[in-house]
């Protein structure tokens, strides 16, 4: 049975350690955020320490202009997410130059959240708490494969959010708690339901990297549009509208949640055309508000997207079938509603309390050879 947070016989210190500024919208930071308000709640002391830089030697940090940006946002306090997370005044939040052990609290638990954190975490003295690595995803496409990998071997008590990621830490050799990510019910929802949508409204996240496979989405949409002239892309994105982007897609930058929630109510259909994923929040998101989704067939979406049942899986990096999968949903409507529905349906497990209390399960299981 996972303890709840009053039956708890030992208030943690817990620290988390970030790399890098959570002022602009990162899924993986929102995560971290999650866990830190909902831990506070259940009477555990939190800090996040917010790394302006996780360079081994932190002399990139020293270069005049980023300097100057790192006193200003320890002045301003522009490195929290005040503007798209709102963070409970329980959880206290540093900026510091750097993941060095002196910049870093005394503690019962640190959390590495990345792998660059993980090679500093890995390091810290026993007085910087019981040492935890939250293995979000594979991390080859933000570092060295052979430095992301060795981070897997570290002696870090791994939690990983996803059943790939689980897999992987087995085959390494390796041992780690799966708990998959929660998802917020309270700012999403299902506003109207799918029999009542333009079953023509495409949804998509867009996204600079590569490996998201935002290009690979908008292709997607033009050959489907070219069978489906009906068909309307409607994109949300952190960067400015892409010049290249067709005018018959909308793009909404950096939307507030209640905005976001709206587009997801609007669209018959989420494209998530990723090529690699840790576990995505968005399609799990779309499936809250109701939406039929349609992504890369990828271990980052198969915590929600189940072939035929909830969803429709294409391979990545391949626009045709995407589109084929596409037009599909605009044209077959019972398929579209039945698929809207019972991934809606499945979702509802995915809360952040059930993740949160299993969260705290695992750390406080670390001491009880000592009661």
């Amino acid at each position: 049975m996972v303890a709840s947070p009053r039956d708890s016989q030992r208030r943690l210190s817990i620290c988390f350690v970030l790399p890098g500024s959570g002022y602009v919208p990162i899924g993986g930071f929102k995560v971290v955020y999650e866990y830190a308000n909902r831990l506070g709640k259940r009477g555990h002391d939190v800090t996040i320490v917010h790394a302006a830089t996780v360079q081994p030697d932190g002399r990139a940090l020293w270069a005049p202009m980023q300097a100057a940006k790192y006193v200003r946002r320890r002045l301003t306090g522009k490195y929290r997410p005040n503007e798209w997370f709102c963070l409970s005044p329980k959880v206290s939040t540093t900026w510091v130059p750097s993941p060095h052990a002196r910049y870093v609290p005394d503690a019962d638990v640190v959390v590495a959240t990345a792998w660059q954190t993980a090679e500093w975490v890995g390091g810290y003295p026993t007085a910087k708490g019981r040492r935890f690595y939250l293995v979000q995803h594979l991390e080859t496409w933000a570092g060295p494969e052979d430095r992301v990998i060795a981070t897997w071997r570290l002696p870090l008590h791994k939690i990983v959010i996803a059943r790939w990621l689980s897999e992987l830490a087995t085959t390494l050799g390796e041992s780690a708690d799966y708990i998959p990510n929660g998802l917020d019910f309270t700012t999403f929802g299902m506003d109207r339901p799918p029999e009542e949508r333009d079953a023509a409204c495409v949804l998509m996240l867009y996204h600079t990297a590569e490996w998201k496979g935002s290009r690979d989405g908008v292709e997607a949409l033009r050959l489907a549009k070219i069978r489906c002239p009906a068909l309307r892309g409607v994109l949300f994105g952190t960067p400015e509208r892409p010049r290249a982007l067709p005018v018959w897609i909308e793009y909404y930058r950096t939307p507030p949640q209640s905005t976001l929630r709206q587009l997801y109510n609007r669209a018959a259909v989420f494209l998530a055309p990723s090529w690699s994923e840790g576990c995505a929040a968005p399609p799990g998101e779309a499936m809250i508000c109701g939406t039929a989704v349609v992504a890369t067939d990828i271990g980052g979406h198969h915590e929600y997207a189940i072939q035929g049942e909830t969803a429709i899986l294409a391979p990545p990096k391949d626009p045709t079938s995407l589109a084929e999968a596409l037009v599909r949903m605009v044209n077959d409507h019972a398929f579209r509603q039945r698929l809207a529905w019972a991934g809606n349906a499945f979702i509802q497990q995915f809360t952040w309390e059930r993740a949160s209390a299993a969260f705290e399960h695992i750390l406080q299981r670390t001491f009880e050879d000592e009661e």
